[in-house]
């Protein structure tokens, strides 16, 4: 695979001078995942996003990759059966590197929304659609094994189940590079003013160019309804919005499991151990007016805190970052938490085929079904393995490395991890921390700035390194150092 090469002028005159089959606006995981897909089909691809890849809600989700437990109870057996195949291709074929399996808790109390029989026999059949060993009832000395800080005053039983975790805003930007190395033309900080049958004004670095394309597909997740409205100045709201909020604090280092906390009949929150950290979430709210305006509330964070402390004994209340994304349902009438998380297709008045909803796990079968829409044929649907996916037993690295950090970097980067750090060679300052306290190098951000499209310093902070999970200022990294900073090209993610 070429490698992408990190031009904004050149990516600018391209996507004036050429004609494309399918441009593709919004650089989300939906976007990019249908922008990889299409390359590796045999189309020319240009991709747009008007802030950065990864910029909203695919670097704002739980970090799961998984069947959704509770979509059983909803009785969507089908999207269960797809989400664990997808994260089967994910975790063996696509990136290894990146999603990992991750056994999850499910703790009964006395008193709680669910009869523990209802429990183990849905655990039990959502094992047998993971083609998983790993379920059923286990002891409280067990449980308390993997999870230390869990509760044990009336706790009734455990059952325990196995999904997968991953960095969603790395998985996105594997999926930008996957598919600029295969010629697509990508550029982020470029927003479409105007739609039609022929194609799109594109908007970046004070210039605007008129971007050619057979087909367009808009794939802009929470602003999906903008941008049809860009197309056609009466298209009616065809979405609602779902804020879902997190908070990262200390602990979860020595534990062996996730927990699922069950908090009503239809909904559960988590407790994730994720890059060093606790991730504890999410709330799943109305939201009702622009995107933009989504934001972190003390309220949000109080009733994380307060769902966390059901299941977890001494919950740390030193918050070190927060963020919330906007789930993109089906519009229509009911509480969110009981939408049901499927993917809607739309065709406008000039051809531009609209995506909205789904789920991270299922990206990749979305992205094959936007082809499929657009009329592409002889689709190969089978598992490409993304950059860095293969390789990952062989890496030889050109500088000395102690085991933690390049754990982390073949986590990260997988087999490309040794050219992240290749400038070090000749630079031993790159292989400074970027923070104190966290893996992260100076190295990753020189990559970041030359390979992966960043730009501002929050796109090397929230989207390709795992600094912000510190909640310290950097040299290199600005933010407040207390969690509370945003991005104004990111609404919909706080770190």
């Amino acid at each position: 695979m070429d490698e992408p090469a990190v031009d904004r002028v050149a990516a600018l005159e391209q996507l004036a001078a050429r004609e494309f089959d399918l441009l593709v606006i919004g650089g989300g995981i939906v976007g990019a995942g249908i922008a990889e897909a299409a390359t590796a089909n045999g189309l020319t691809v240009a991709l747009v996003d008007r802030s950065d890849f990864a910029s909203a809600t695919s670097s704002a989700s739980s970090k799961l990759v998984h069947g959704g437990l509770r979509y059983l109870q909803m009785g969507d057996v089908r999207l269960v059966r797809e989400a664990h195949q997808e994260r089967r291709y994910l975790m063996n074929v696509v990136a290894p590197h990146l999603v990992g399996r991750l056994p999850f808790l499910f703790p009964l109390y006395d008193g709680g929304p669910h009869r523990p029989i209802v429990v183990r026999t849905g655990v039990l059949l959502y094992s047998a659609l993971a083609r998983a060993r790993l379920n059923g009832r286990i002891s409280e000395t067990r449980a308390v094994g993997l999870v230390p800080s869990l509760r044990t005053d009336r706790l009734h039983s455990s059952a325990l189940y196995a999904d997968a975790r991953t960095n969603d805003g790395r998985l996105t930007i594997e999926n930008v590079r996957a598919a600029a190395g295969r010629g697509a033309v990508v550029l982020n900080y470029a927003e479409v003013t105007a739609v039609d049958e022929h194609g799109a004004d594109v908007r970046a670095d004070g210039e605007t160019v008129r971007v050619r394309a057979r087909s367009i597909v808009n794939a802009t997740g929470p602003w999906v309804d903008h941008l049809r409205r860009l197309e056609d100045g009466s298209a009616r709201p065809s979405i609602r919005l779902s804020k879902g909020v997190h908070v990262v604090v200390d602990g979860g280092e020595d534990w062996g499991a996730a927990v699922t906390i069950p908090q009503s009949k239809v909904r559960v929150s988590f407790a994730i151990p994720w890059e060093g950290k606790l991730l504890l979430g999410t709330t799943d709210t109305l939201h009702e007016g622009p995107p933009e305006e989504a934001a972190v509330t003390d309220e949000d964070v109080a009733t994380i805190l307060a769902e966390a402390s059901v299941a977890l004994h001494d919950v740390p209340t030193d918050v070190r970052a927060s963020f919330c994304g906007l789930r993109v349902l089906p519009g229509g009438p009911g509480a969110t938490a009981n939408a049901r998380r499927e993917t809607v297709y739309s065709r406008g008045p000039t051809g531009m085929l609209s995506v909205a909803g789904g789920k991270l796990t299922t990206y990749r079968r979305i992205a094959l079904d936007a082809l499929d829409a657009l009329g592409v044929r002889n689709l190969d649907r089978r598992p490409r393995p993304l950059p860095g996916a293969n390789g990952l037993a062989h890496v030889r690295w050109p500088v000395e490395l102690d085991a933690p950090t390049r754990s982390h970097l073949l986590h990260l980067y997988g087999s490309l991890a040794a050219e992240v750090v290749a400038p070090a060679a000749g630079d031993p300052s790159l292989l400074e921390p970027l923070v104190p306290g966290r893996p992260d190098l100076r190295a990753q951000e020189l990559y970041a700035r030359t390979h992966e499209w960043a730009v501002t310093d929050a796109d090397v902070r929230r989207r390709r390194t795992t600094v912000w999970l510190d909640g310290s200022p950097s040299p290199s990294v600005v933010g407040s150092g207390d969690g509370s900073e945003i991005d104004a090209a990111d609404p919909a993610a706080r770190s």
